[in-house]
């Protein structure tokens, strides 16, 4: 039962993870290279990440610089951040592009504050859904006589306060990334 409970634990920690990343792409008013995670550039016919490609740094709080290691690279990189959702214009000089972040606004704030809230809602029903699985396996092994009545209520019990401890968690990443995104 212990290495079920684990399997579990596993999987909400996996959520809990991917929940930090989306969260990494939403940008806060400073130039975060982690914006670009999900863009794809097309390298000699394979899509690969930015960082794949180019050099990628952030001289300003709210500049990112992007120096491909081959400069014919500049006009793949730029298209695709046209393409995606970054909604930034990106500017080069032949060598270099250059990403300036503008300022937030408040509406832009607190609709990226009400992003966070849903992906972090999202995340707590995942963490929800693993633990009625988990109990469903619980009363499966029971009936199969796999498990006693105690065995199954006490790792009913354990996933219980396993899924307590995450939702806190999500609640505690929701309540940085809102923050963060409030602050001028």
């Amino acid at each position: 039962m212990e290495e079920k409970i684990m399997m579990y634990e596993e999987k909400m920690e996996k959520t809990l993870s991917t929940l930090k990343e989306d969260f990494g792409s939403i940008r806060a008013g400073r130039a975060n290279p982690k914006v670009l995670d999900r863009i794809r550039v097309d390298y000699y016919g394979t899509p690969s990440t930015i960082q794949q490609v180019a050099n990628v740094s952030v001289p300003e709080p709210r500049m990112i610089q992007i120096q491909p290691w081959e400069k014919n690279l500049i006009r793949e990189i730029e298209k695709a951040i046209n393409l995606s959702d970054l909604g930034i214009n990106p500017t080069n000089d032949g060598r270099v592009i250059r990403l300036v972040f503008p300022e937030l606004t408040e509406e832009r704030r607190k609709d990226l504050s009400k992003d966070v809230k849903k992906k972090g809602e999202a995340a707590k029903v995942a963490i929800r859904n693993i633990r009625r699985d988990a109990n469903d396996t619980f009363k499966k092994m029971n009936k199969a006589n796999e498990l006693t009545e105690d065995d199954q209520k006490l790792g009913e019990e354990k996933i219980q306060k396993l899924t307590d401890k995450f939702i806190e968690r999500v609640d505690k990443e929701v309540e940085m990334k809102t923050k963060e995104i409030m602050t001028v």
